[in-house]
């Protein structure tokens, strides 16, 4: 019986298009051999019996009994088929093509500042479903000079001031894994391990936005509690020598944006739900580098303590708040070759650089995929030196404050463009009536345009 069938039916299967050869790594068709001249067209009839059968058309009786005859056949197949989709739906990739220009003019030690970067980013987040509650994590990034027209292949990242990201060399990092972790979802409880992402809960990303590599734990329903530990590789307050120096090479001059290393970081967060129309919080961050950290402050580690409190007025306006503040900060030693005196060993540091804050009102929000969405935002922020440890924002960096404000827009589905401008001053990290007296200002463009996919 399944001969006749086969005779009768392969001319109208092979009439239909080029047949699949899919199947023929094995042989569920016992009485055609895998070289037979009509086996495709027999594996491609038991695909198409098995697509009317699921769909439900066709001539039902002929089905029926197209059915009966191949249910091995059937039976087969579809278990390859489930298998092949399974594992192909067990990794998926997202990601984004992004450009991005950064400009900023000021003044700095009485010289004029302006500076300009702009650069492409592909990034690609693979993530892989390990078992019902496991799932693996990555993003690996590579940037490409605008500029220069240049492959990047520094180890360090961009700074939020793109003068130090051109001079010190500090800047666009090459091809590599940014972050690599797995991650356990069960009820109430959440578990992350390797290099993954942390931003700061309770205050948008206002203390920390970056990576730790170490492990994470959170658990609670309507209240939660975060728990993250291990390496820290950036602290903005312990860019050794960081002031912009607009002579470089001169005599005396110090290199900008000398970094120490690596740091130990931890943090816990005790925080209601984000949905809520109410939220608060309450955090600790703890960062330890004594070589980074002893020359600006004279100990080996800074605990930050930060509270943020929100209200979301209606589901397109919204405020939020935060404040920070530190009392590890003590002072930099002077340098041994000009201070004299006593009590010359230590410049206090100011008391702008140990507090930190962030108002910020939000209305809308854009949505990648809904063409003509937008949102915008509209902030007064204070990042103290020393209060802060990788703020979160684009156009305001660290040791600075004033105002900011932002939109984004959908041009069409995926692609949104962004732009924020910043306008205040430079906060000094080291107190004396000169500095306080003569804040600098400063003004930063942050555009972007990014192609999600």
């Amino acid at each position: 019986m399944k001969k006749q069938l086969v005779t009768a039916l392969t001319g109208f299967i092979m009439l239909s298009g080029a047949a699949s050869t899919a199947f023929a790594a094995t042989n569920p068709f016992e009485d055609v051999p895998a070289d037979h001249w009509a086996y495709d067209a027999v594996a491609q009839l038991a695909a198409v019996v098995a697509r009317a059968m699921a769909k439900g058309g066709g001539n039902k009786a002929l089905l029926d009994k197209l059915a009966a005859e191949f249910a091995d056949e059937l039976n087969q197949l579809g278990v390859r088929v489930a298998t092949l989709e399974k594992k192909v739906d067990n990794v998926k990739f997202t990601g984004t093509v992004r450009y991005r220009y950064i400009t900023e003019r000021g003044m700095d030690e009485g010289f004029p500042l302006r500076t300009a970067v702009q650069y492409l980013t592909l990034r690609l987040e693979p993530s892989m479903q390990i078992n019902k509650h496991w799932t693996g994590h990555a993003r690996i990034d590579y940037n490409s000079d605008m500029d220069s027209a240049a492959n990047t292949n520094s180890n360090t990242r961009i700074a939020p001031d793109p003068a130090a990201a051109v001079t010190a060399g500090n800047g666009l990092p090459g091809l590599r894994v940014e972050r690599i972790w797995v991650q356990g979802d069960y009820d109430n409880l959440q578990i992350l391990l390797g290099k993954l992402p942390y931003t700061s809960n309770i205050d948008g990303g206002m203390v920390f936005d970056d990576n730790v590599s170490g492990g994470q734990v959170t658990f609670g329903n309507k209240l939660k509690m975060t728990l993250t530990g291990g390496r820290s590789k950036w602290f903005d307050g312990a860019q050794i020598n960081a002031d912009y120096d607009p002579q470089p090479g001169a005599a005396g001059a110090l290199p900008e944006f000398t970094y120490s290393g690596t740091g130990n970081y931890f943090s816990a967060e005790l925080y209601n739900d984000r949905a809520d129309k109410w939220t608060w919080g309450l955090g600790f961050h703890h960062w330890n580098n004594g070589a980074a950290l002893s020359q600006e402050i004279s100990t080996a580690s800074v605990n930050i303590w930060d509270l943020g409190l929100g209200y979301k007025f209606d589901k397109n306006l919204s405020l939020h708040g935060a404040y920070a503040w530190t009392t590890s900060p003590q002072g930099e030693a002077a340098d041994p070759a000009t201070a004299t005196g006593p009590g010359h060993g230590v410049q206090p540091i100011a008391a702008s650089a140990k507090r930190a804050w962030s108002i910020e009102l939000d209305y809308k929000k854009a949505n990648p995929a809904a063409k003509g969405s937008w949102g915008a935002f509209l902030a007064y922020r204070h990042l103290g030196a020393f209060a802060v440890v990788v703020p979160t924002y684009d156009a305001i960096g660290y040791s600075e404050k004033g105002v900011e404000v932002g939109v984004d827009y959908v041009f069409a589905k995926n692609i949104m463009g962004t732009v924020k401008y910043f306008f205040g001053k430079q906060l000094d990290d080291e107190y004396s009536a000169e500095a306080e007296a003569s804040q600098l200002s400063k003004y930063r463009l942050f555009t972007e345009l990014n192609f999600f996919f």
